[in-house]
């Protein structure tokens, strides 16, 4: 799978079943030295329509990532 295939993938939260986003809209946190993936930071959607200020994101580490599948990522957050 090649990173565009990932992009339109929406995020679901296992525990609760609610969605957090789209891939393509998040921010992905990478460790300089290695080039592994830390985290995806996803915008939070409730405050979408804040005017001012800097946007609140939803911190999913790598390893909270349960499947991958065609349509959507599957993660574990237990506090959220």
């Amino acid at each position: 799978m090649i990173l565009s295939q990932l992009g339109y993938k929406e995020i679901i939260n296992l525990n609760n079943g609610e969605r957090l986003g789209l891939l393509a809209d998040s921010d992905i946190y990478v460790e300089e030295k290695t080039g592994k993936i830390i985290a995806f930071l996803v915008p939070e959607k409730r405050l979408q329509f804040k005017i001012f200020g800097e946007l609140e994101y939803i911190e999913i580490p790598w390893d909270s990532i349960r499947k991958i599948g065609n349509d959507m990522i599957i993660v574990e957050l237990e506090n959220y």
